[in-house]
């Protein structure tokens, strides 16, 4: 099969199934990125998704730009565009019109409380993955001690997650850099 048509159903595959947008998302695009396809390995990926969510705009388009243009050049970025953003767009309408219409039915509203724990658990699963990524690429230490900056300077300090991103780029390219 060509990569192109690997790439839009991958990436197809990852956003219809991910309800809730792009956070929701990207373990499914984790899965078919890395484990099924092997476009690019933990790493990359780990490294993609931060850059991804220090630029603006939606993750789930970003990260399929990065990936379609790597594994197929110019066509393969329209293709898992095309895969990423086609799912979203049909659904949307499709599914604005059927809420509207039963937006005051408990059979909604039910639905879309109880596919939250389902998406919170997919995030911890990924969070775990890149957990043990930084601990095996940098050491225990150095991933807990950069990650409570991250959450000092996010949650006390209320600073732009994108600058932390940005800090834990520096970090890493001025003194990690003499680690790994």
């Amino acid at each position: 099969m060509r990569v192109w048509i690997q790439l839009m159903v991958g990436f197809f595959i990852a956003n219809v199934l991910g309800y809730g947008g792009g956070p929701s998302s990207i373990p499914l695009m984790y899965n078919e990125i890395v484990s099924h396809y092997h476009w690019i390995n933990d790493s990359e990926f780990s490294n993609m998704l931060a850059l991804g969510n220090a630029l603006p705009g939606p993750i789930a388009t970003k990260i399929a730009a990065f990936v379609g243009y790597g594994a197929g050049g110019w066509v393969g970025l329209f293709a898992a565009l095309a895969g990423t953003i086609l799912p979203s767009a049909v659904a949307l309408i499709l599914l604005l019109k059927v809420l509207h219409k039963y937006r005051q039915s408990p059979v909604v509203k039910g639905m879309s409380l109880l596919v939250q724990p389902v998406i919170a658990i997919m995030m911890a699963v990924l969070t775990w993955q890149m957990v043990k990524n930084s601990i095996s690429q940098i050491g225990i230490w150095q991933a807990l001690g950069i990650a409570a900056v991250a959450f000092w300077a996010m949650q006390i300090r209320k600073i732009h997650p994108a600058l932390v991103i940005v800090a834990a780029f520096a970090y890493g390219g001025i003194v990690l850099s003499h680690v790994v």
